[in-house]
């Protein structure tokens, strides 16, 4: 193959690798590999390798499941490094010239969490005990959150008013869900429901940033200045929502009463938005 003719193929491929393609793929690939582990915990399947990190429990040299749930365990940890792969592309990218400054940030908080969520994973394997499950899930979601932010910031301009209106009202119906999915609505936590109530979650919080990052653009006053507060609460609702124990306690009160200015803002943004 001639020079010319390679170059000109290198120079397709890296058109079609476009930055917000990757960027979206990158934030759904997070997504799966959070909604994984919630599933691989709910399970116990990530005691199933036999404390084995990073290979398992089987296979050409031990890299290979040997039951069911340890391949559960194992396709989790398969997505992660798919998933942390295209982290560290989406942050080289960004920095190549191909994102806002704003996005860059975004990216560069999530990719610097990146090596510290994979220490955190192999805890979870080697000690297994409630703290650093706590963090791998907080830095997860962090990661999730920054990375969400970025992409809906690079692919604002296809964020019209209309749709904006359809992601808000989405939002403020999906709040009320995820609360109704946790304690002391739900009491039988099997992993379906278990993994049903992050999917919620996730998708609320993405309706909340996606708001927030349009705020300033298409809402003004006391309105953008709500839109602007809702990706704040959302974490609120989680915090409280991971406690919940006792139903009559503060944190139920708090936790409802989040969720309800929560979902409230989002259907005030839904009735406000000027569709123009």
């Amino acid at each position: 193959m001639a020079h010319g003719e390679r170059g000109a193929r290198a120079r397709g491929v890296q058109g079609r690798v476009t930055f917000p393609r990757l960027i979206a793929v990158t934030t759904t690939l997070v997504v799966f590999t959070v909604l994984l582990g919630v599933a691989t915990k709910a399970t116990g399947a990530g005691l199933a390798c036999q404390a084995r990190w990073p290979v398992c429990d089987g296979g050409f040299l031990n890299l290979f499941p040997q039951s069911f749930p340890s391949f559960f365990e194992w396709i989790h940890r398969v997505v992660a490094g798919v998933a942390g792969v295209a982290i560290l592309g989406t942050g080289w990218l960004a920095w190549r010239g191909g994102a806002t400054r704003r996005v860059r940030w975004a990216v560069t908080i999530g990719t610097l969490l990146l090596p510290v969520q994979v220490l955190l994973g192999r805890e979870t394997v080697l000690t297994y005990e409630i703290p650093i499950l706590a963090a791998h899930f907080w830095v997860a979601f962090t990661i999730f959150a920054s990375f969400t932010a970025a992409t809906v910031t690079t692919w604002r301009p296809a964020l019209t008013p209309g749709r904006l209106q359809v992601i808000a009202a989405t939002g403020a119906v999906l709040v009320p869900a995820q609360v109704l999915l946790y304690p002391p609505f739900v009491t039988g936590l099997t992993p379906p429901v278990q993994t049903l109530q992050y999917a919620v979650t996730l998708a609320a919080f993405m309706a909340a940033i996606a708001v927030g990052v349009a705020a300033r653009e298409y809402l003004d006053g006391r309105l953008a200045t709500v839109a602007l507060a809702l990706p704040v609460l959302h974490p609120l609702v989680v915090l409280a929502g991971r406690q919940l124990l006792d139903p009559s306690g503060p944190v139920f009160t708090a936790y409802t009463l989040v969720a309800a200015a929560l979902a409230g803002g989002l259907l005030w943004v839904a009735l406000r938005v000027d569709r123009r």
